[in-house]
């Protein structure tokens, strides 16, 4: 079943590439839901609620290097492939419009299907390729679909028309994962030569240059302070669908590169405490850089370096409670943040801009369900208790204040300490953000209107999600007893 819900969406965005010219855009979109539904019922239903690997698949692959095509499910990767799948399916519901290109449905099949890849790989090498697969289509997204950054401040009217393009910030995006990529294959080669094996599941010691190369490469990915600047670029210029897969899904595959090979590197633990420092100090940062920006799209972009900070932060502690709170963190913030891209998409759809001051106040007003959703979603992210962003952080903090099983208490306290700074100041940007849109004097524009039906769909869905996780964290959570961590690890 795995290998059918990775080829089904494949197979399906190949084909709508080949043949654009032959389908409409809507015909595209339904296609595409259709095949990332296939994927999620698939993925549902290979899970056997066993602590070690189900729905295994392992054929012979490269035999001189060791290689496999070594796929299944785990406890960790579980969470991360239904929420892929569900968020591909959201993407193409979005794209449901006549004017809708079929190439960019089939990239937003082809991307998917390669990060449900990586989630399912128990192979180091087939992880990397699948990595990799997901690059160049995300690239195509950005510089062929996307729109020129907007910039605001002093300065902005002097960069030129290239720089601020979308290609730019396209290209500047896959010279970062490049980069952070070649780290990644050179770690993944250490660990071989030092392990002699790259099975997941049956690897062995590896050196302390492994473990540096490694979280290097998953640095920029993720991304760390301060690897992270080629992200605030590509989620402006990108088209709404390619914004909400890098936030909800590409930079998971950093989150979860990090989990899963800090469980496989004896070495990690000696990284672990400058992991822990540098995702502490990118929620402190990353929130004072959201409080400046008038674009809303930057905004949620420089949010998500926060976000993953605590994410950083819980899987630097090795402990029970910080895996729990990693993998429940990654989720909630890839629904979270996907709710946030789809309400500013659909905020530059009306107005043609995503910033908050020409866009105005008063959304109330002028478009309530709107301005509802993306409040919701607003305070989703700055952690309110009941929604699933909440238990992301608080699971994170315990985590850092138990200490864990690698880091000093030092090193934990002063990371929990900063985090602490970082949701009283994500708290005053995100408040800002909802009195510079939702609350005020309604400004009127000719833009002002309430959500349609595809929005509606798309952007419900999100909201039970986030609703159901804030009430009952257990459905995830559970996952996590101490006896499935000994065995998952």
């Amino acid at each position: 079943m795995i290998v059918a819900a990775l080829l089904v969406p494949a197979l399906v965005g190949l084909l709508l590439m080949i043949g654009r010219r032959l389908v409409r855009g809507r015909t595209a979109a339904w296609l595409g839901a259709g095949a990332m539904t296939v994927s999620l019922v698939l993925f549902a239903d290979v899970w056997e609620g066993r602590a070690d690997v189900s729905g295994e698949v392992d054929v012979s692959w490269i035999e001189p290097l060791g290689a496999r095509l070594h796929l299944g499910v785990t406890v960790v990767s579980w969470p991360f492939l239904l929420m892929t799948a569900l968020i591909g399916v959201l993407c193409c519901l979005w794209l449901l419009a006549d004017d809708t290109s079929p190439a960019l449905v089939g990239l937003v099949l082809v991307i998917s299907a390669a990060s449900m890849g990586v989630f399912s790989s128990l192979d180091l090498l087939l992880f990397f390729v699948f990595f990799e697969l997901a690059l160049i289509p995300m690239w195509f997204v950005i510089a062929w679909w996307g729109s020129s950054t907007s910039s605001s401040g002093a300065g902005a009217a002097h960069q030129s028309r290239f720089k601020n393009g979308a290609r730019y910030s396209a290209t500047r995006f896959l010279m970062f994962t490049v980069g952070g990529s070649a780290l990644l294959l050179v770690g993944i080669v250490v660990i071989g030569l030092d392990g002699g094996t790259l099975q997941v599941l049956d690897a062995g010691s590896a050196s302390l240059a492994a473990a540096v190369l490694v979280c290097l490469g998953f640095a920029v990915k993720t991304p760390i302070v301060p690897f992270h600047t080629w992200l605030p670029d590509a989620h402006s210029a990108a088209p709404t669908a390619g914004s909400v897969l890098l936030a909800a899904v590409f930079l998971k595959l950093g989150t979860y590169g990090l989990i899963l090979f800090s469980t496989v590197l004896d070495r990690f633990e000696d990284v672990a405490p400058y992991l822990a420092i540098a995702g502490a100090i990118g929620i402190v940062w990353s929130a004072l850089a959201c409080y400046v920006q008038d674009d809303l799209k930057r905004l949620v972009a420089y949010s998500s370096i926060g976000h993953m900070g605590f994410v950083v932060l819980a899987i630097s502690t090795q402990s029970s409670a910080g895996l729990a709170a990693a993998v429940f963190g990654s989720v909630a913030h890839g629904l979270v943040t996907g709710l946030l891209f789809f309400a500013a998409g659909s905020l530059k759809e009306r107005f043609g801009t995503a910033s908050m001051t020409r866009i105005g106040r008063g959304l109330y007003g002028r478009s309530p369900w709107l301005a509802v959703t993306f409040v919701l979603a607003a305070v989703a992210s700055l952690g309110l208790p009941g929604l699933a962003g909440f238990w992301g952080e608080l699971l994170s903090l315990r985590a850092a204040y138990e200490v864990g099983d690698v880091l000093t208490k030092p090193v934990a306290w002063t990371g929990l300490g900063l985090a602490l700074v970082g949701i009283a100041l994500t708290t005053a940007y995100f408040v800002r953000a909802i009195r510079l849109l939702a609350q005020g004097e309604p400004v009127p524009h000719d833009g002002d209107r309430d959500l349609g039906r595809r929005e509606a769909v798309v952007m419900g869905a999100l909201v039970v999600a986030i609703v159901v996780l804030g009430l009952v964290p257990a459905l995830v959570l559970d996952l996590y007893e101490p006896i499935r961590f000994s065995v998952a690890r």
